[in-house]
């Protein structure tokens, strides 16, 4: 009788999450219709920390196409940007 070697799901979910923590991930901004422009423009730029002119462009394409990436980089440091925006209430989501 041959034994048949299964892998160990925990090993796999570790090769998993291992490869999604180094790979860039972005967080996308969601249009909707509860916040202003300025209130907008204020939390990229508390969450992003970029200068106006990028956060009022970043929002404006939130507006007219109804999401933008709002920023790029590792997990760790979009969950942070994604929890930030989020204080608001703003709709976000991260991408990998």
């Amino acid at each position: 009788m041959s034994q048949v070697s299964t892998p160990n799901p925990h090993q796999q979910e570790e090769k998993d999450t291992d490869v999604l923590i180094e790979q860039p991930a972005r967080v996308i901004l969601y249009n909707d219709e509860v916040h202003s422009f300025d209130e907008v423009i204020g939390q990229i730029i508390k969450a992003v920390g970029c200068d106006t002119t990028k956060a009022e462009a970043l929002t404006w394409e939130v507006h007219s196409r109804g999401k933008a990436m709002v920023f790029e980089g590792q997990m760790t440091e979009c969950l942070k940007v994604s929890h930030v925006l989020e204080e608001i209430s703003l709709n976000t989501q991260i991408e990998v």
